[in-house]
């Protein structure tokens, strides 16, 4: 007869007890396990927790079983002596100038590093932390930092004040029987934008690596050639306009300052195209020039004003240009007559007010010759024989 119902199911009771109570032997061997593992691991874990894991460095600097203090102390003192003394060597021509980092205030972000490398790992389970004890790998934080850049962009316009050199134009002078040309020189100008990039380029790169010897780093002058060369005056050869006016009946400070402004303008050149301003090139009349006061027509009246009597000196310029057939560009008569030229051919001028200009519309330079003799003003105008036609 085969098995009754009631004794299958008896068996397949205890089959379930048997099994249950297989599970909990299990399940309880597991957990002596682990709680052995725990037991024995916890203390040597518990050693690492104040500690930064092995492995663990700062820009290479093995920072394993220190403490926050020591690794701040420890990057701290490495770095501060790296810097100790650090320069960067500027050559600029034949000029040498240094840059020290002490001057650019580097700060370097050691805590932030350092509670970097001290948190690696603290956040993991306990089988996690053994792992990184027992097997750690290689971790390195990079190190940030900071300068002022102020110190350097101010050394880079230090530099440009002292090495920058103006062009200086071709001149010429009338001698007894020709012109006499003195050659043009060309100007250095530093590439300031260059070198700033170079600097600050270099800076963070030595920053950002290991530190070595001194930098050296050569700024770049460019070469300024002058406006007008010797070559273009060569072309003038020929008087093509002279005038004249008498001012022998001037007082003696009205006479100074009519000496003054012309002696102001001669020697110059006004190249093809350009303008001439006689205010740009006489400047304004003060008393530290020189200037004195003088009768001075303003408005309807005369008055005494610093400077007095150039206008005479605008006037004979005006009419020597209308001769030499040059275009007047602007020009403002007195509202009074003046004795030392015919009505409406008079020129007035007033500092930072009224100007006199006159443009070269010739394709050589213009040359002006102006002096003071036996009372007269004498303005000559030379260019080339062919000026005009």
């Amino acid at each position: 007869m085969g098995e009754t119902n009631n004794s299958r199911w008896s068996k397949r009771k205890l089959y379930k007890k048997r099994l249950t109570i297989a599970l909990i032997a299990v399940l309880l061997v597991f957990l002596s396990i682990i709680s052995g593992f725990i037991v024995y691991n916890y203390n040597d874990i518990k050693y690492w927790n104040d500690l930064i894991y092995p492995g663990v460095s700062v820009e290479s600097l093995n920072l394993s079983g220190k403490t926050k203090s020591e690794a701040k102390d420890m990057i701290n003192k490495i770095y501060s002596e790296k810097l100790k003394d650090k320069k960067i060597n500027i050559s600029v021509g034949d000029k040498n100038y240094v840059l020290n980092y002490s001057s650019i205030n580097v700060k370097f972000d050691i805590d932030g590093a350092v509670d970097s490398a001290y948190s690696y790992g603290k956040n993991s389970n306990i089988f996690k932390k053994y792992e990184l004890l027992r097997h750690s790998k290689p971790v390195d934080y990079n190190l940030k930092f900071s300068f002022n850049e102020k110190p350097v962009k101010e050394l880079v316009k230090q530099i440009a004040s002292e090495v920058d050199r103006k062009p200086v134009n071709a001149s010429m002078k009338m001698g007894p029987t020709a012109f006499n040309i003195v050659s043009e020189q060309s100007g250095a100008q530093l590439d300031q934008k260059d070198l700033q990039n170079q600097l600050l380029s270099k800076i963070n790169y030595y920053l950002d690596s290991n530190f070595s010897e001194d930098l050296n780093v050569k700024g770049s002058l460019k070469t300024v050639s002058p406006k007008i060369k010797s070559s273009d005056l060569k072309s003038v050869d020929t008087l093509i306009s002279t005038f004249s006016t008498n001012y022998s009946s001037s007082s003696s400070e009205r006479a100074n300052n009519i000496t003054l402004a012309t002696n102001s303008i001669d020697g110059t050149i006004v190249m093809p195209g350009k303008e001439f301003s006689f205010n740009g090139v006489v400047g304004e009349r003060t008393a530290a020039k020189g200037y004195k006061a003088a009768p001075v027509i303003i408005g309807d009246k005369l008055e005494s004003g610093l400077g007095g009597g150039i206008c005479q000196v605008s006037t004979t310029l005006y009419n020597a240009v209308n001769k030499a057939n040059l275009i007047s560009t602007e020009r403002v008569h007195h509202t009074m007559p003046v004795h030392y030229v015919p009505e409406g051919m008079d020129a007035t001028v007033d500092y930072g007010n009224i100007d006199y200009k006159f443009k070269n519309n010739f394709k050589f330079p213009v040359y002006l010759q102006a002096y003071t003799s036996g009372g007269n003003i004498i303005f000559n105008i030379y260019s080339n024989s062919a000026a005009g036609k």
